[in-house]
């Protein structure tokens, strides 16, 4: 059942993205399992990048929306003008009506702001002025935030993190990767040389793959048991939502996918599992910073296999 299609898409990426192949493999996971992607990491570190080749070589339509203080709704959803030749308002579709919208500094911009992406994200659609419209298929939010610590900054709520399928960071590249980053070719130039590895309708289809790949009842019960032991340790203020837990399945599924299998296995869900966490577990003592990867592992060390 392996896809070759999909090995050359990641083939692709790491030719642009050095040194990040996890992270890579995590974002196109997200993609074909249908949610969205939260990168949260300094400026510099190849964020926009990796939203600008997904996009290219998924052979997608692409709009970047850069997140201001001083943003509206309406600058994301778009807006209706009034046609002196019609007498009549016509509705000029925003930016969020395209296939991948990278949200740039999303926690640039206020709640009011950032809460226009919540039923374009949940739902698929927009509905703006009594009238819903729907998005295109695949429809994909790669957001981009800065460390919350800096200034200027509006920590997004927790229903809108929880738009978000997964979470994770890039970092900054080993050094054999940021000496071949420094000496290689512009990597704008290289992504713009970029051509589509798979057409959209076929990125639809292997969504559908991914929903298809089997879950056993004992995989199930695994999942539940991550979610029971957050639920009843103390050190969280709060343990996975069942929207969690779907979430996991979701990316874990996807994650086999790439792995050329029919059936999701136990190092599916531990693999995928910070991702899914990042975002979702605070600790009790509001830490500042948490290591999501030595959460995740002694999560995994305190619940036993199926």
């Amino acid at each position: 059942m392996r896809l070759p299609e999909l090995d050359a898409v990641l083939a692709d990426i790491n030719q642009i993205i050095l040194g990040k192949e996890r992270p890579i493999r995590l974002s196109l996971a997200c993609l074909l399992a249908r949610g969205h992607l939260l990168i949260e990491d300094l400026p510099g570190v190849g964020k926009t990048t990796l939203a600008h080749v997904l996009a290219r070589v998924l052979g997608l339509d692409f709009q970047r929306i850069q997140f201001t203080s001083d943003m509206l709704p309406a600058d994301i959803l778009g807006v209706s003008i009034f046609d002196r030749g019609s007498g009549a308002f016509h509705f000029h579709p925003g930016p969020v009506f395209t296939q991948v919208v990278l949200a740039d500094e999303i926690n640039r911009a206020t709640p009011k702001a950032q809460s226009a992406l919540l039923e374009a994200m949940e739902e698929r659609q927009v509905t703006a002025e009594g009238e819903t419209r729907p998005l295109p298929e695949p429809f994909f939010v790669i957001a981009t935030q800065n460390p919350t610590h800096q200034i200027g900054t509006f920590p997004l709520p927790e229903s809108q993190l929880d738009r978000f399928l997964l979470k994770i960071e890039l970092g900054y590249p080993d050094a054999a990767a940021e000496r071949e980053l420094l000496a290689g070719a512009d990597r704008q130039q290289m992504v713009a040389a970029l051509g589509p590895r798979i057409a959209p309708q076929r990125m639809v289809e292997l969504q559908a793959l991914v929903r298809a790949v089997h879950a056993s009842p004992a995989l199930i019960e695994y999942v539940q048991a991550l979610a029971a032991h957050t639920r009843t340790a103390p050190r969280w203020q709060a343990g996975l939502s069942p929207r969690a837990c779907l979430a996991l399945l979701a990316v874990a599924r996807a994650w086999a996918l790439l792995d050329g299998r029919d059936h999701v296995l136990p190092e599916d869900v531990q693999a995928v599992l910070p991702g899914v966490i990042a975002h979702r577990l605070r600790p009790a003592d509001d830490s500042a910073h948490t290591d999501v990867e030595a959460v995740a592992a002694a999560l995994i060390e305190a619940v036993p296999l199926p």
